[in-house]
């Protein structure tokens, strides 16, 4: 590697989104990369010229065992929708410009879907313009909806920490008694895409019966069928807990947390801002069922847990940013990283590269046959695919009795 290395974060931040970063910096240096630029706050920060020089952050071995256990973007992220090709040739001709001063032989972007569709959409422009820089994503998302791949990195720990997190909360629900029983909503991240509020069902074991009933948003979600079946459980136990996507909807399309309140906000990329699903059907609940109700969110926890992060998803994440600058390397654009999965037991993944128009602004779904026949519930063969993606812990550097994260200053 001749010139210098280039990497943003961009979406929603993960627990491993930074040991991915580590990667990249790492495997850059390792093959000779003059330096590594880290953009601040993604393609909107580098097209404003904010981006640092990591080697001033990363000085040794311990400021890069923190960063793999720092969560959020240590970078900064945004959520930029860059335009079309040559529909604002000014927005490509300004980013290429600072490429080009910068000496960048590779561009290394962290993300999920529309961060894909960002190196699309660079990758097509610099081939067009003859542009020798070479644009690879490397996956983040902890909603594992990115096609092509058998799973994402960030996945597994949010994973971890909500199957962790349910259990705790069913534990808890059984403390007191209530005359007419007691019902709990957990609401999990997951707009088009149920593959987290399945991981609910990882709570399951001998010490614990699981969530009575998981809704995912594959499926359409009948409120009256709902109700009556929190009914009929309450008839046979005093304490019902429901884990539940934000992302459900009617037949008729309409979201179900549109049903309390208006949605206002929308991101760059036409998304609405889920959120009061729970809310509102434990409201629903006590109505129907005149039990008490209550609704929990877990919100960013899901996604800024590190003290529960999965080993073996620190450990991928590490690996697909040093691939995806190997990549680069070898000359390689237009590309994403890969994790494809060679065997259950023992459980192994390896990487490869593939075609990032195969895989931008499309998403995967949870298979229809991992939903039991009501889908109400998620199946072994779902419990099967996740359960080595949660495999071992990573203990935090703890300081004063408090994790310790690698810092840099806003």
């Amino acid at each position: 590697m001749k010139g210098n290395v280039i990497v943003g974060q961009s979406g929603g931040p993960t627990a491993a989104i930074n040991s991915s970063l580590a990667g990249v910096y790492r495997t850059a240096k390792d093959r000779g990369a003059k330096k590594v630029y880290g953009m601040l706050h993604g393609i909107q920060g580098l097209m404003q010229e904010r981006y640092i020089d990591l080697s001033e952050y990363i000085t040794n071995e311990l400021d890069t065992e923190l960063l793999k256990r720092t969560p959020a973007a240590f970078l900064g992220s945004c959520r930029y929708k860059l335009p079309e090709i040559f529909e604002n040739r000014e927005v490509y001709d300004k980013i290429f410009e600072i490429l080009q001063k910068l000496d960048i032989e590779a561009f290394i972007y962290i993300g999920g879907n529309d961060s894909m569709d960002t190196i699309k959409k660079l990758s097509d422009y610099a081939i067009v313009t003859g542009f020798p820089t070479r644009f690879i994503g490397c996956p983040k998302t902890i909603d594992n909806d990115l096609a092509l791949t058998d799973h994402t990195p960030g996945y597994g720990s949010a994973a971890k920490y909500i199957g962790t997190s349910v259990k705790e909360i069913i534990r808890d629900s059984f403390c007191l008694e209530y005359s007419k029983g007691i019902v709990t909503i957990v609401e999990i991240m997951g707009r088009n895409a149920g593959w987290l509020t399945g991981a609910a069902a990882l709570a399951k074991g001998e010490d614990c019966s699981g969530p009575d009933l998981i809704y995912l948003p594959e499926l359409p979600f009948d409120i009256e069928a709902f109700g009556a079946r929190v009914k009929k459980l309450l008839e046979k136990k005093s304490s019902v807990v429901v884990v539940v996507s934000e992302g459900i909807r009617l037949e008729d399309g309409r979201y179900v947390c549109e049903l309390g309140q208006s949605i206002d906000f929308v991101d760059a990329f036409g998304h609405k801002q889920l959120s009061g699903t729970a809310n509102y059907l434990a409201s629903y609940i006590a109505g129907e069922c005149g039990c008490k109700s209550r609704s929990i969110e877990l919100s960013t926890l899901q996604r800024s847990a590190s003290h529960c992060a999965s080993r073996v998803d620190i450990l991928e994440a590490y690996q697909v940013g040093g691939a995806a600058v190997k990549a680069a390397d070898e000359g390689d654009t237009g590309k994403m990283v890969v994790l494809q999965r060679l065997s259950d037991d023992p459980y192994q993944c390896g990487t490869e590269v593939k075609d990032v128009h195969k895989i931008a602004n499309d998403e995967k779904v949870v298979p229809r046959e991992w939903l039991n026949k009501d889908g109400t519930y998620v199946t072994d063969e779902f419990v099967n695919y996740i359960r080595p993606l949660i495999q071992g812990d990573v203990s935090p550097v703890m300081v004063d009795g408090i994790p310790r994260h690698l810092f840099r200053p806003v």
